[in-house]
């Protein structure tokens, strides 16, 4: 038994090394933007939210048209009581009337009293309205338009935070490690000081100098690290995931875009076309105020049936009742009514018009928004394409720069171990470098959020994301 448990128990330990390596190839792999977009528009609570109002407003539309449908009424009543009549007005106002009792004029009150019941069907149909539904419908049918066109700029306005927030993340990574790079150049820098002024080659100066330059190289690393952590934060939100050192696809880094032109018109804009969608929807609602004023034919009709305990030759001198319950509930008289009727509230012009001209004064307002919006979008393209351009001449001018600054320090280096120059130079050389390998970090992630920002203005959002992973 001992003999045959061992085998079996290295073979579930390498079953638990081989389940945990593959979680840690799991973890370790980067998250690619389309990922991320995706991840965002499905978890983000907006989006959710706007998706929950353009399904309302969807149901509003058969609910509106549902209303073409006639009315009918179906009542079934018993009840026990008197019959006392008497002579004189009566009018329901304020919602207080009389108790509806049939009977004859008796001299003095009596609590002769028994069973009875009523049965009816009640049908009132709208036939024609004028155009009046149809413009409710319309007007219904414009929210879901709106609500539609505010669920896409939501998506859009989300895929492209995500997108920035992505490659700010990104660029923050970048720069720690230059910041980090910086740190070990300033090290090294550190241990040739140190070394030289032990044997008296240098000043002791040059040792304090070394160890500002390295304390300064640790604070920058505290400061990227804080960025870093700011825009990993703000990639967390987006995503509505908790905070986690995100892995990045660093294609971003080495990659330039392919295609930087777009023949999308600023009015194809997600953001643009929401802000057009209120448009219609005013026009649709001005339309239905105008046509609320017009009456509506109605088909109507009744059938009645009706049961009593008291008999038809009961009187005052001839109080023939039954207060047997069956009997009084036992319908012995049905009449019925059916007509058409045309009806119109003469003063709702005077109370529409008013209305009307503040709608009307609504869709001004929209316009001028919609106006405003197109003009920032087309400005915004104009500077995208100025970026794009500019970026794209960085990208060929950066390892130049780096390379020159490279070699600069590598020889300040070797001057300074052979006592040719001073730290100042050194130092200086160390500036320029740090300076070019941030630039060198960024250079095509400065293409990629320029050509971001035109996929933002333009409304073309695949330009931008079937670049990328």
């Amino acid at each position: 038994m001992r003999i045959n448990a061992f085998p079996a128990i290295v073979i579930i330990g390498l079953l638990l090394l081989g389940t945990q390596e593959n979680a840690r190839a799991q973890s370790a792999q980067p998250l690619t933007l389309s990922d991320a977009i995706n991840t965002g528009l499905k978890n983000y609570q907006s989006i959710q939210a706007k998706r929950s109002y353009l399904n309302a407003s969807t149901a509003l539309v058969q609910n509106t048209r549902n209303e073409y449908l006639p009315n009918v009424i179906a009542s079934v009543q018993q009840d026990f009581g008197n019959i006392n009549g008497q002579y004189g007005p009566l009018a329901a106002v304020g919602g207080v009337a009389g108790v509806s009792s049939s009977g004859p004029i008796s001299p003095s009150q009596n609590w002769n009293s028994s069973f009875g019941g009523l049965y009816f069907l009640n049908t009132n149909w709208e036939v024609y309205s004028f155009g009046r539904l149809r413009s409710k419908i319309n007007l219904a049918s414009a929210q879901v338009q709106r609500d539609s066109a505010d669920l896409m700029q939501e998506q859009f306005v989300q895929s492209v935070k995500i997108a920035g927030a992505y490659l700010n993340l990104l660029t923050a990574q970048r720069l720690l490690k230059t910041a980090q790079s910086n740190l070990d150049r300033s090290l090294y820098v550190k241990e040739v000081v140190t070394a030289r002024t032990r044997t008296g080659l240098n000043a002791g100066v040059d040792s304090s100098i070394a160890n500002s330059e390295v304390s300064r190289a640790r604070l920058a690393i505290i400061d990227a690290r804080n960025s870093e952590l700011q825009y990993r934060n703000q990639l967390a939100q987006l995503l509505n995931v908790p905070p986690a050192e995100f892995s990045l696809d660093t294609a971003f880094i080495s990659n330039a875009p392919v295609e930087v032109k777009t023949n999308a018109a600023v009015t194809q804009n997600p953001q643009v076309k929401f802000y057009q969608s209120r448009i219609n929807q005013s026009d649709y609602a001005t339309a239905y105020l105008k046509r609320s004023i017009l009456p509506g034919l109605n088909l109507f009709g009744i059938i009645q049936t009706k049961g009593s305990g008291f008999d038809y030759t009961y009187s005052p001198t001839n109080p023939k009742y039954s207060q047997d319950y069956f009997e009084g509930i036992k319908p012995t008289r049905t009449n019925y009514v059916a007509g058409v009727s045309i009806a119109w509230n003469i003063t709702s012009l005077a109370k529409i018009k008013n209305q009307v001209k503040a709608q009307q004064f609504l869709t001004e307002a929209y316009k001028n928004e919609y106006n405003l919006v197109t003009t920032q979008l087309q400005d915004q393209l104009i500077l995208a394409d100025q970026r794009i351009e500019n970026s794209l001449q960085s990208v060929q001018e950066v390892p130049v720069q780096y390379k020159a600054a490279s070699d600069a320090y590598l020889q300040k280096s070797v001057l300074y171990r052979n006592g040719l120059t001073n730290i100042v130079d050194v130092q200086q050389a160390q500036y320029a470098l740090n300076r070019a390998e941030a630039d060198l970090n960024v250079a095509y992630i400065n293409v990629w959020q320029s050509l971001l920002l035109k996929a933002a203005a333009s409304g073309d959002f695949d330009l931008f994301v079937k670049q990328v992973k």
